[in-house]
């Protein structure tokens, strides 16, 4: 399979690089993260002119038409940077849910001032209560004769106190945890009822916390169908994922990348540490690691860009998810620990690089969560080893006269055939292998550029 860039896709990739090395040392950066909105409003207006913005949008909605592989571009390049600006609350989430979703003219107008730079959005969806499931919505929008008023708290949003407009999920009808009656609302950042509480993340973003109370938006601030929004949901968390793991693979090179260096400077006995096969096995799963976190993200990037089943698509991009966050946990403690008690410290960059990582790690769903999605996407993988069958009891279905499992009593005879995961022995470094055959026998891969 080509997994080689485009001459446009590579010019891409110079550009993004060239930004980020200039404007993005860790000094530069962390002057920035101290700042009251915490990134550059030069910096945002130079991505947009620059056309970033556009990269992830057809050209019929004023982008582009650029694909997951050109976000995935500049999200590795922003997460080797630690780059502060929203992009990803802003261009991603809010960005796509009125790309997918939108059907107005005001929704047509936000996504194209986005695009231009002139307003920032930002996706509010997590609940006091919703621990990750972002279904779960007790925020209502309640028509009262040509608008709708919404109330409801909303935790965590990103960059709240710079956007001009949320995208707000919001239930139109039925019980908090219901597929059905789910909606989403634009809402003007000034709009009377709206009471916000700022605070720094601990990766020195922005987040606030969210209070509506008798908050009046018109009728055509619903995105899409009311109350049929989990589509354009689904699908905005999906390429949220995405990015999220492209970011990783930049944060994850830069770590590997630093500790191995550090291993070959910092002496002790008189000689370099990374001279000490012990530092070098740990430092060689690292990469390892690594590496297979850029692989899952190729395959969730492939899902995206091809998928046309959306249970399939959610699932590959929990599996991208759930690598994701074990990679880079395990590369995050490991340059902490190799670097000793500098890696602690607030004035070394490698410890923001994990902070970064761990945040990553829990937005849009932890390892946990994704699991669970995963194994809810197709019933027939999830294997219950107290029966050898399917976890609603009944017997695993086979051909008449299959012989019986040699496997022990209550542990079932193989792996699901779509993906396995282990952990190693000795180093608990966690592998995981998906079958990725699906694409590579599509015609559109090694030639598309990808």
């Amino acid at each position: 399979m080509d997994f080689s860039l485009s001459s446009d896709q590579r010019l891409i990739k110079d550009s993004v690089d060239s930004f980020v090395a200039d404007n993005y040392d860790f000094a530069k950066r962390d002057k920035l993260s101290r700042t009251d909105d915490g990134f550059s409003k030069a910096h945002w207006k130079a991505m947009a002119d620059l056309g970033w913005f556009g990269l992830a949008f057809p050209e019929e909605k004023g982008g582009f038409g650029g694909t997951p592989v050109e976000t995935m571009i500049l999200m590795e390049a922003f997460g080797k940077g630690l780059v502060l600006e929203p992009y990803l609350p802003s261009v991603i989430l809010a960005g796509t849910a009125l790309a997918h979703g939108g059907t107005t003219a005001e929704h047509a107008q936000r996504l194209e001032a986005m695009i231009g730079g002139e307003q920032i959005l930002t996706f509010a969806s997590a609940e006091p209560r919703s621990r990750y499931d972002y279904t779960y919505v007790t925020t209502t929008a309640k028509r009262d004769g040509s608008d709708y008023v919404v109330d409801g708290e909303k935790r965590a949003v990103p960059f709240a106190a710079a956007a001009g407009a949320y995208v707000v999920t919001v239930r139109t009808s039925g019980e908090a945890h219901a597929a059905q009656g789910l909606s989403l609302a634009l809402v003007d950042a000034d709009a009377p009822g709206i009471t916000r509480r700022d605070y720094r993340t601990v990766d020195g973003q922005r987040a606030s916390d969210v209070t509506f109370a008798g908050v009046r938006v018109p009728a055509s601030a619903i995105i899409g169908e009311p109350g049929e929004a989990l589509p354009t949901l689904d699908l905005v968390v999906d390429h949220g994922i995405g990015a999220l793991a492209a970011e990783s693979v930049g944060l994850m090179s830069v770590m590997q990348k630093t500790t191995t260096e550090y291993l070959k400077q910092r002496h002790q006995f008189g000689v370099p540490i990374g001279s000490f096969q012990a530092l070098q096995h740990k430092n060689v799963d690292m990469l390892i690691e690594a590496e297979m976190a850029r692989s899952i993200t190729f395959y969730g990037t492939m899902a995206l860009l091809s998928e046309t089943d959306p249970v399939q698509r959610k699932r590959a991009l929990s599996a991208t998810k759930v690598q994701i966050a074990r990679s880079g946990r395990f590369v995050g403690q490991n340059a902490i620990q190799l670097h000793g008690g500098i890696g602690m410290s607030e004035e070394y960059f490698v410890g923001h690089y994990f902070k970064r990582m761990t945040m990553i790690e829990q937005l849009l769903g932890d390892v946990d969560y994704h699991l669970k999605r995963y194994l809810a996407g197709e019933p027939a993988l999830h294997v219950d080893a107290r029966t050898n069958g399917h976890a609603n009891g009944t017997a695993r279905p086979g051909a008449e006269g299959e012989p019986k499992s040699s496997a022990p009593p209550g542990v079932p005879e193989r792996a699901p055939p779509h993906a396995t995961s282990e952990r190693g022995p000795e180093t608990g470094a966690s592998f995981c292998y998906v079958r990725t055959d699906k694409w590579a026998s599509r015609p559109e891969f090694g030639t598309s550029g990808f």
